[in-house]
Formats: structure tokens, sequence, C-alpha cells
């Protein structure tokens, strides 16, 4: 395709490699695939070196499409100060995970700082400096069209002051909820902060063009507001998988049954019932070495259930790994467990690596509400079964059955997974076509 050919567009997002974690691959892939549809993405992001990431993984560096521009800039953000202060080494991850299960007094005061001067979000002092940057790029008239992708949420406020001043069609990406993610609670907001969150939010989904989410049920969870929001507007693309990541021959172990787990957990997802299930398992087959894998960041009133349910001799931990080595560990698994957090609103919720597992070929054991997306999804892939959290006896007659089969062959992958609709390509195709017809209107 002629370069001449190509629509010109912004797309600001916070995360960008080198970050890790789910947060980045969206973007990331996004922007990898769209050039062949005809849309050129400029990036503009913040500077790595004073950025605040949570988790760092050089080996997304190498899927940037070469060619591509990327502007970072500065950033003002709290993070160092709350290390100084707190005497803790790592910047909070999503929900928490990496504080303890009961918030210490220190704990406290952070959260209501952050929950009621840092509004959204604690990376708001990214945006005066990002600001200048778009405006910068934009005065050139080459962008047809402005993305922004968040969390954090203080990005949508970027779009929001740029629609306001160049009336270019703006998308708004929200991979998570904004007002209703499972742990606001958390941040001990005043009924002010409350209001000016939701004033923000409000706006942002009134004023954007076009509204992305990653679930049926976000987009649900939208419209159910005291806002106008044209339905026609809010648009359901969710995380998928790219099949490029998939190098690995699936070497599932013919000695151990290992269920593996990939991904940040807490307590507020809750394992218990089927920790007792696994406890139960090994009683009825103890013929059969069983083992739980945990990759990624494990919270320490996760680890202390685990041992409480006496699993704990099964179980293995390992720190957060680069991604493909953690496509790797699922290749070498038995089956996958996925599970999201037992919290309200979490119908919403379809955990990114969901897809990843699809396309891992292992079945899924899922924990969770029935009838959810996530659940349908599963069902509709034929890839596994989910259970409700407290689902006792139909969790453990599924597992009795499983390991039985798995006595007779201890390759239990999936004969066939209808999953290439989450493919990140046909999803960036659903995204170009978004941004063309915007762009055609405009």
């Amino acid at each position: 395709m002629d370069k001449t050919d190509l629509l010109d567009i912004l797309f600001i997002t916070y995360y960008w490699p080198p970050s890790g974690g789910p947060g980045v691959q969206r973007g990331l892939k996004f922007c990898k695939y769209l050039p062949q549809t005809g849309v050129c993405p400029t990036v503009l992001t913040v500077d790595e070196q004073q950025a605040s990431y949570p988790l760092l993984d050089a080996t997304f560096e190498k899927e940037i499409p070469e060619g591509l521009q990327v502007y970072r800039t500065s950033t003002s953000e709290p993070f160092e100060y709350y290390k100084k202060l707190s005497g803790k080494k790592e910047i909070p991850y999503s929900g928490f995970a990496n504080q303890q299960s009961k918030d210490t007094l220190v704990d406290k005061v952070f959260k209501f700082v952050r929950g009621n001067l840092f509004i959204p979000d604690a990376r708001v002092g990214w945006n005066k400096h990002a600001l200048r940057k778009a405006e910068e790029l934009l005065k050139t008239g080459k962008y047809e069209a402005i993305i922004t992708t968040s969390p954090p949420h203080s990005t949508q406020l970027i779009g929001l002051k740029l629609k306001k001043k160049y009336n270019l069609p703006w998308i708004a990406d929200l991979r998570d909820p904004w007002t209703n993610i499972h742990y606001y609670d958390q941040l001990y907001h005043t009924a002010l902060a409350k209001r000016l969150d939701e004033k923000y939010e409000r706006q942002v989904l009134e004023q954007a063009d076009a509204i992305i989410v990653t679930s049926e049920d976000t987009k649900r969870l939208f419209l159910n507001k005291p806002i106008g929001i044209d339905v026609d507007k809010i648009h359901v693309i969710p995380n998928g998988y790219d099949a490029e990541d998939f190098v690995f021959h699936s070497l599932p172990p013919k000695k151990e049954y290992l269920i593996t787990y990939t991904g940040t957990i807490t307590e507020n997802y809750n394992l218990d019932v089927f920790l007792k299930v696994m406890a139960h398992l090994m009683s009825l087959h103890s013929d059969v070495n069983y083992k739980l894998r945990f990759v990624g960041k494990v919270s320490d009133g996760m680890k202390k259930r685990i041992e409480k349910a006496g699993v704990l001799g099964i179980t293995e931990f390992i720190p957060y790994v680069p991604h493909q080595q953690a496509i790797k560990y699922m290749m070498e698994s038995t089956a996958l467990l996925i599970s999201i957090a037992d919290v309200d609103n979490v119908y919403a919720n379809v955990p990114g690596k969901l897809f990843e597992y699809l396309a891992a070929n292992k079945p899924i054991i899922a924990l969770g509400p029935v009838h959810s997306d996530m659940d349908r999804i599963i069902d509709e892939c034929g890839a596994g079964r989910l259970f409700h959290y407290t689902a006792y006896d139909l969790m453990l007659d599924h597992m009795n059955q499983s390991t039985k089969a798995w006595k007779t062959n201890p390759n239990l992958d999936l004969p066939f997974i209808n999953h290439s609709r989450f493919s990140r390509e046909a999803l960036t195709g659903e995204l170009a076509g978004i941004i063309k017809k915007l762009a055609k209107a405009k």
C-alpha cells in the first residue's frame, strides 16, 4: 500500500514499551496491524525514563513496527515521593495486588491522597506535557483522527481537550470501567472528589465521537449511567491474541497434572472453593501429581489462602516474566486457570489473558459469574467451562472426570477452538473500520 494512501491518526497512550503487563499490549497490537488496513498511527506516549510503570518487559520493544513514529514527553507524577515516604520500592499494581491484604494507616493515607488529590488518577500529571506535544503535532494538519486509550483514564481528558480545540474525530478506548472499577471504593473518595471523577467520566462518554470497550457488559454498564449516550457510538472490541506470539509447541507434562494461572491475582479473586476441590482431588487420586503454578504477581493474602486450603505443597509461584515466557508456560501446561474478581460489576470484566488461553488450545478452568461475557465466550469457543466461585460439586465432578481422562492420555489439548475472530489482526480491522467511517463523515 502506498504511504500516500494511508489515513494518519494520532494514537495517545500512557503504556508503551518498555512497559510490561496486559495494558500495553492492546495499543501496541493495534499500532502493529493498523498500517495493513490503510491507517497510519503516530504514537504519543510518556518518556520511559520518567514513567511510572509497575511492570517492565523490554521484549515488547521488538514488536514496534519499523517506521512507526513515537513521540515521548516528560511527566510530573507523585510515585517517587510515594516510594520515599512509604518505604516501598514498587509502584502500586492495578487493584493494589502488591499491597498487604489489610491497609496500614500509611496505606490508607496514601490511598486517600491518591483518590482525592489526583483525579481521575495519579498519572494525570502527564497530561500537560502530552497536550503540549499533541497540539504541536496537530497544528501540522496531518492527522485526521485521534485515539486515546486508557487506563489511566486521565489520558481520556487529553482527548477531551483536543476534541474541543481541534474538533477532529475522537475515539475513546476504555480497556476497563472507570468509576465502576472493582477497586474504586478502596480509594476513600470524598463526595466532592467522586462527583468530579463522575463528571470527567460523563464528559468523555458524551463528547467522544466513538467509544470502544472490551466487553458487552461494559457497554451495558456505560449505557445504564444517567447520561445521554447514543447506543450506536459504543463499540465492543475485546482484547485478543496475536498469532505471531504463539511460536512454542504444546508440551503438556506427562507426569504432572499441571494447572497454570498467569497474571496478577489478589484475594478479591475468590479461589477458595477451587482450592478446596484441589485438596479433595489429592485425596481421591493419590497416584496423580497435581501441581498449581501461578505466573505473575500473587498477593500475600492469596498466598495465605492457598496455604490455609492445604495445597501450598503442590503450588509453585513464579514472579512476573516477559510475555513470551508467560506464553511458554501456558503451552507447557495441562490446563489453564482463570478467574475474575468476586466484586460488584464483575460481569463487565473479560481478562485479556482469556484470549491467549484460547490460542493456547488448552482446556480452561474459569471462575466467575455464570452467564457473564467470559462464560459466553468460553462456551461459544468450546474451550472449557466456567464455574461460579461457590460451585463445589460441579467443579469437583468436572475435575474428577478430567483427571480420569488425563490418566488415559496426559495430553488434554482441545481438538478445535473457534477463536480466530479474536486475533489481534481481525480486531484491528474492526477498529480501522470505525476510524475510516468517522474520518469520512468529518
